[in-house]
């Protein structure tokens, strides 16, 4: 993972409605911070901003050293792990987990092993040949975080991801 460093963002909405004003965060590397606050505060398009689904309107955004502002999502290695899964149906688990390795045209024996080590961490190697729709919610939701890790990404955003998973394995996952 790498460093995320907010400085002075803000994002206005046509209307000139403000949903994130002058807001400074610094999440370090290996750091877990969760965006709490109610409905409309703006921590949905601080996520949308980080992964580059939102423009900034004001504001640098840097992941690592690297200013993000201008790049495109795909050039910014940020994972997002929603809390409405986003698997694909016609898929196995272990295809939805590896998905975007292949996409990136990573060499299948690196698949394998990548896919396995988060399969482990997850508690889901026994699923791993089932489709998404065989599963219960807990299960689809470690799917998706799954997904998103097994990528390596700098920045790895969770939109609600713990919701569905039950106590025990909320807990396991947040020491992960």
């Amino acid at each position: 993972m790498a460093e995320l460093r907010l400085e002075h963002i803000y994002k206005t909405y046509k209307g000139g409605v403000e949903a994130v004003k002058d807001l400074n965060l610094t999440v370090r590397d290996g750091e877990f911070l969760a965006l709490l606050g109610p409905s409309g505060c703006g921590k949905t398009s601080t996520l949308r901003m980080i992964v580059g689904l939102e423009e900034i309107t004001r504001g640098e955004m840097y992941i690592g050293n690297r200013l993000v502002n201008k790049l495109e999502p795909n050039q910014r290695n940020v994972a997002l792990a929603f809390e409405t899964y986003a698997l694909y149906p016609p898929l196995s688990v272990f295809d939805n987990i590896a998905f975007c390795l292949r996409a990136r045209s990573v060499p299948k024996p690196e698949i394998s092993q990548r896919v396995k080590q988060v399969a482990d961490m997850l508690d889901i190697t026994d699923i791993l040949d089932r489709k998404p729709a065989e599963l219960g919610g807990g299960q689809k939701q470690r799917i998706s975080l799954a997904r998103a890790l097994v990528r390596d990404p700098d920045v790895f955003l969770m939109d609600e991801p713990l919701s569905h998973l039950d106590a025990a394995q909320r807990s396991h996952m947040r020491v992960e």
